[in-house]
């Protein structure tokens, strides 16, 4: 059970002053990493401009999430920048190889994963980076498509015996997950990828969300990083993963506690707006009193979200490029840029 959320001013203030020199994260695991304190992060920034205004990211925020102007300048500016100078230099490399084979330039979208834990924010820092990275003349066309869409039918899930592991890995089509990212960095013109609603805890029938040639693609979702065989029946690894199409990877971190309270968080607000809808799944939610609500979440989180952390979501977290470490008031701590 994962229940998901779902022009500004010029700041030119000249270039700063040099970066200090970064920690290392003294963890062997993450040796391959930087780690950079939040204040090394911001320096970074360089002068990219502030294009986002106060209404622009209201707009953005999500239901108990609030992303403030000063995160936006200090962790998502530097990180749109380097994000550009990625995209430049992989549309570059790709025309070196049409070069070489001979073929016309093409242009095939830049994608960028990203993953994390159910509540953890990745939804909204997803929204806040399309935003961010559309204003760069270089890509202004940015598609953010969640991996909710590519989860199986509820029909399916219930014949499969799979509704109690809804989020885990074998809960995704993953075939059509894969073409999905195969047409469209193949350049084929308007793809679509279907659409899941939070209000009925199901794939819409009929519904599709149109995607039509970005400049980057945006692909938010739980495993996304994930590897290994998850198809029932498969006895071997797919030779081809959905992380293979991914040109930059993000992972957006906390501590497990923090994720928890902020998980119970949102599920007693919504049970207090989005549960009282008679179209909701949850509905039968609605009168709980506090304290029973606060223990289902509690119970749902230990027993469903947690469990898929640990299991599949955390294990992937070593193969994304930038690491966000968010603190317990949603704000980023920390930044790991991976350097293997």
């Amino acid at each position: 059970m994962q229940l998901e959320d779902g022009a500004g001013s010029a700041d030119n203030a000249g270039e700063p002053a040099a970066p200090s020199a970064p920690r290392g994260t003294g963890k062997t695991e993450y040796s391959a990493y930087i780690e950079f304190a939040r204040d090394e992060w911001a320096r970074l920034r360089s002068n990219t401009p502030l294009t986002l205004s106060e209404d622009d990211l209201g707009a953005l925020r999500g239901v108990t999430e609030q992303v403030s102007m000063r995160d936006v300048v200090d962790i998502y500016l530097p990180l749109s920048r380097l994000l550009n100078l990625h995209f430049r230099s992989a549309r570059s490399l790709a025309g070196v190889k049409d070069e070489f084979l001979g073929r016309l330039v093409g242009s095939r979208p830049y994608v960028i994963g990203i993953a994390g834990s159910v509540a953890v924010g990745k939804s909204t820092f997803a929204r806040v980076l399309q935003a961010l990275l559309a204003r760069w003349p270089d890509h202004p066309r940015v598609a953010l498509v969640t991996t909710d869409g590519f989860l199986h039918p509820n029909k399916v899930l219930q014949e499969r015996g799979l509704m109690k592991r809804k989020g885990f890995p074998e809960s995704y089509d993953r075939r059509r997950m894969v073409e999905f990212l195969a047409d469209t960095k193949a350049g084929k013109g308007l793809v679509h990828a279907p659409v899941y609603s939070h209000r009925s805890y199901d794939i819409l029938a009929g519904e599709s969300q149109a995607v039509s040639e970005p400049d980057i693609l945006i692909f938010e979702g739980l495993n996304v990083l994930q590897t290994g065989t998850v198809d029932p029946g498969r006895t071997r690894t797919p030779s081809v993963i959905v992380s293979d199409f991914f040109d930059f990877s993000i992972y957006v971190d906390a501590d497990e506690a923090h994720i928890e309270r902020w998980y119970i968080d949102r599920f007693l607000l919504l049970q207090r707006t989005v549960f009282s809808n008679p179209d909701s799944y949850f509905h039968h939610y609605r009168d709980l009193s506090p304290a029973e609500a606060t223990q289902v979440a509690r119970e749902i989180w230990s027993d469903i979200n947690l469990a898929n952390l640990r299991e599949n979501i955390l294990p992937t977290r070593e193969r994304a490029n930038v690491v966000v470490r968010k603190q317990a008031d949603h704000t980023v701590g920390e930044v790991w840029l991976r350097e293997i």
